[in-house]
Parts: C-alpha cells; sequence; structure tokens
C-alpha cells in the first residue's frame, strides 16, 4: 500500500500493514498516536521523531520503533518512509519507549517487499512467510544511540527545548544553573535524575544528533562543525566518531 492513511486500512484483520509514504520536503506531522505499534522506516531523508520523553533522529537506511498509543510528532527532511502497523499482540517484545535502529539489507528488501504485498494477504503461503520473517529480524535489531532524552521538570525541560533549537558544544553550565536559579552540583543531580546523562553527556549528543540533518543536506562537515562551536573539524569529527561509531561523512549524501 502506498500514500494510505494507516486510518483507512487499521481495521484489517492482518497482523502487519506495509505502508509506502512520501512527503514533501521539510513537512512535519503533529503530534497523534497509533492504535498498532509502528516500525517507521526512513528510505530517504531524515527524520525526527519526538514524544514527551525525548527526541529520536533517525538517518537514511535506519528505523524508529514507536510504542502503540505513543503520543508522538514527526519532522521529515526529504523523507520517503515503509511503515509497518503491528498488532501489539503479535509484538510483545516490542520496546515500551521508542528506539532507533539500523536495517539490514535482508530486513529492507523485506519491507520494500510488504509494501507491494497485497493488504490482506493469505494467513498461509508466501506473504505470511515474509511478515513471520519481518517480525523475526525486527526483534533482534540492535538499539542506536540516537535519542536525546527529555527531563520532565518544566524549568530544565524548556532548557533542554531551547538548546536543541539552537545547540552548542560550549554553552556552559553555569548559565543553566543561573537560569534555574540553582548551584551547578544541583544542575548535575537534575539532569542525572531526568536524563539518565550527565550535562556534558548530553550537550554533545545534542549536538551531534543535530547535525545529521545538515550532513544529510550536504553541507560540509567543517561549517557544521563551526555552526556547533567546535574549534576545528577534527574535535567534531572525533565526538561524532565516539558517539556514532562512525565518521560525520558516513552520514552524507548517498
Amino acid at each position: 500500500m502506498r500514500n494510505i492513511p494507516v486510518a483507512e486500512v487499521d481495521d484489517l484483520d492482518r497482523a502487519v500493514l506495509a505502508v509506502g509514504t512520501d512527503y514533501p520536503h521539510d513537512h512535519l506531522l503533529p503530534f497523534h498516536e497509533h492504535r498498532r505499534t509502528q516500525f517507521l522506516y526512513a528510505v530517504t531523508g531524515v527524520m525526527q521523531v519526538e514524544t514527551i520523553d525525548g527526541t529520536w533522529t533517525v538517518p537514511a537506511d535506519r528505523a524508529v520503533l514507536i510504542p502503540p498509543l505513543t503520543a508522538h510528532q514527526v519532522t521529515m527532511t526529504g523523507v520517503s518512509t515503509r511503515s509497518l502497523y503491528i498488532e501489539p499482540s503479535a509484538v510483545p517484545w516490542f520496546p515500551a519507549r521508542c528506539r532507533v535502529v539500523d536495517v539490514s539489507a535482508l530486513l529492507r528488501e523485506l519491507i520494500l517487499v510488504a509494501v507491494d504485498m497485497e493488504p490482506r494477504y493469505p494467513d498461509h503461503g508466501r506473504d505470511a512467510v515474509v511478515i513471520e520473517l519481518l517480525l523475526h529480524e525486527i526483534r533482534n535489531l540492535t538499539p542506536l544511540p540516537l535519542d536525546v532524552p527529555l527531563p520532565s521538570d518544566p524549568g530544565l525541560r524548556r532548557l533542554c527545548d531551547a538548546f536543541l533549537r539552537e545547540p552548542d558544544i560550549h554553552d556552559p553550565p553555569a548559565r543553566w544553573a543561573t537560569a534555574l536559579n540553582v548551584s551547578e552540583r544541583t544542575l548535575s543531580r537534575l539532569f542525572r535524575g531526568g536524563t539518565g546523562l550527565s550535562f556534558t553527556q548530553w550537550r554533545q549528543r545534542a549536538c551531534v544528533l543535530h547535525s545529521l540533518r545538515p550532513l544529510a543536506a550536504g553541507v560540509p562537515v567543517s561549517r557544521v562543525a563551526t555552526t556547533l562551536g567546535y574549534e576545528n573539524p577534527a574535535a567534531f569529527t572525533a565526538a561524532f566518531r565516539n558517539l556514532l561509531g562512525r565518521p560525520p561523512t558516513a552520514y552524507g549524501p548517498a
């Protein structure tokens, strides 16, 4: 199925519905939720998925697992997607929180085949086997560190949201502490308790993940590094590789 709202087919009595969708450049899907779990795969472009407790950046050839009834919005930059909407009862092992995963060559081909299958595929035969193998492959995917957790504390959350709009690797914790009228030690405790990361870890992760969209658009590494406040491209590349295991050039245009 292609370019069909899932609401139109949600009641089909099949465990998995596969839908391909092409979006306009810089498209925003406002907050919504699905009854089914969703495996949202980016064939092209970069997606940013946001929920109440974090953001997930999804480059091309990766996917995000979205639990059922999870309110989320998605910012699409040059994106064509292939989604699997899965009955929760078919995936009791599905994570309770969004998760970005890599997509193997095998899984990619299975997804593309599923989108072109008849929506009410036979319960037995080739199509049913494709669906069974899809679910097996998804269950064994390794999570990627492409999320930025967000705290529930309202004041700290506002500062985090503002930082995500304009990240700066040298933004000092003292400024945040002053804005919250707390000590830097208290800020550190708030960050660790609210995000599971230290302030420095969170700041660096936010900067690296922010860079994925301009890198995918072809912006030179040197310019991205400068925009984020790094002294030189080498420092940015080291931080990027430390988080994602690959250099920034690996996330540029295909």
